[in-house]
């Protein structure tokens, strides 16, 4: 556990839920209850707000993205802000340690900050730290597209798939703390913000939304060629399919024509001792025929 003082009497506690079991007296020591409690070690936990006037306390679990990838995709864990009088609590894990630091890099900077100009500052933070790893996905697809254009395999179908799977996990957790940034806007505690902290709420919530925007535009994409690929996968099977039609038509020609030759009865050329020739004559000029007709057909 961590207290940073900074500002007008303000202070910040981070708590690591990894070091300390739930069930220790330091939530108690700073009035955090069994529900808020669940909300910050459920790692499923979806982002919201929850404001308590009664006891003028703010709560914000805001998805923040992990810095290491899990199947080849990009998971979100909440992390959650409880701020109340002069006063922020962040509970944390390993996952989003990296947040913590850059907060307290941010506290160095700004020391001077006020309470909620720093929630703001922190959450556009979390949203930053997206960008990076979008790229990369961007990258890893268009890498991927590459790769399929050049051969359609299995293992690359399964690591597109899986990049349109993580992505649609990005989009809604990115869409859930924009929700949650508009939200802050409708409460009553946003009447008691200065200019600054509007402003900074403000650049949190545009910034959340150009995200969403990436986001949602790179799923679109990913969308796209998953539709592109599987198309060309039938295509390709239906190419198949007709070939195979093909020579199984062209197959029967010598059949007919032999079996009709090995009847016992009276046939043409029998006696003839070039008959074998006549018979091969007939079957490749039926084969011919037949070939050309069905070329024709399979270009219209």
């Amino acid at each position: 556990m961590a207290v940073v003082n900074f500002g007008n009497s303000c202070s910040w506690i981070n708590i690591n839920s990894d070091l300390i079991s739930e069930y220790s007296s330091i939530y108690e020591t700073y009035e955090i209850d069994s529900e808020m409690l669940e909300y910050a070690l459920d790692e499923h936990e979806r982002a919201h707000i929850e404001y308590d006037r009664r006891k003028e306390t703010l709560i914000v679990i805001y998805n923040v993205i992990k810095q290491s990838l899990n199947s080849n995709q990009y998971e979100t864990i909440p992390m959650t802000f409880i701020v109340r009088k002069n006063q922020i609590i962040t509970i944390t894990n390993h996952h989003n340690e990296y947040i913590v630091q850059a907060m307290k890099e941010e506290l160095k900077e700004r020391p001077d900050i006020s309470l909620f100009t720093f929630l703001f500052s922190s959450l556009f933070m979390i949203t930053e730290y997206y960008f990076p790893k979008i790229e990369k996905l961007k990258k890893e697809q268009g890498l991927l597209s590459q790769m399929l254009r050049q051969k359609t395999t299995k293992k690359n179908l399964f690591a597109l798939s899986d990049l349109e799977i993580g992505s649609v996990y990005l989009v809604s957790a990115t869409k859930q703390n924009a929700i949650v940034l508009e939200q802050l806007k409708t409460q009553s505690v946003f009447k008691v913000l200065d200019d600054v902290e509007k402003e900074e709420l403000e650049d949190s919530l545009i910034e959340a939304k150009q995200l969403v925007e990436m986001t949602s535009i790179n799923l679109q994409i990913l969308q796209q060629l998953s539709g592109t690929y599987n198309n060309v996968l039938n295509n390709n099977l239906n190419d198949t399919m007709r070939m195979l039609t093909v020579i199984s038509i062209l197959l029967t020609i010598p059949d007919i024509v032999t079996g009709f030759f090995g009847m016992n009865v009276q046939i043409p050329f029998t006696e003839h001792s070039h008959g074998w020739g006549i018979a091969l004559g007939i079957i490749l000029g039926i084969w011919i025929l037949v070939s050309v007709i069905l070329g024709r057909l399979m270009k219209k």
